[in-house]
């Protein structure tokens, strides 16, 4: 079972003291730009996402992030990528930015990466390899 949210309203329903907890898959049909941190048991599925944080237990999938810290599975990201602190299995995304840190323990696959803050750690993948698409 899924949980689909199709407005910002109904989301915006379910953030309690500054969380948006979801118990199972979540599905977002609309850009979504909360203040409170997103944590899933499952897979995570949007367009656009701005928020504080996210912590997904499976995959992160979605158009558009902005987000301070992310920590998931796999995240794949269909253009553009913005976060102070990326941890995860494996990123696929067009363009990343990132603030600190952008660790992952298998592979980063994207056109673009940067860290923007003045001391950044340059992307680290334990058991795989950054590849830079053309």
């Amino acid at each position: 079972m899924k949980k689909i949210y199709k407005t910002q309203e109904e989301v915006d329903k379910d953030v309690k003291d500054g969380i948006l907890k979801i118990n199972k898959d979540v599905r977002f049909e609309c850009p979504i730009s909360i203040r409170a941190s997103i944590i899933v048991d499952g897979d995570l599925v949007a367009d656009d996402i701005i928020t504080k944080n996210i912590v997904v237990k499976g995959d992160l999938t979605a158009k558009n992030i902005i987000a301070l810290d992310i920590n998931a599975e796999n995240i794949v990201v269909k253009r553009d990528f913005t976060a102070k602190n990326i941890i995860a299995w494996s990123i696929d995304a067009k363009n990343i930015l990132y603030y600190a840190f952008c660790c992952v323990y298998g592979s980063i696959r994207c056109k673009s990466i940067k860290g923007i803050g003045k001391n950044h750690a340059e992307p680290i993948c334990l058991d795989g390899k950054l590849e830079i698409k053309k």
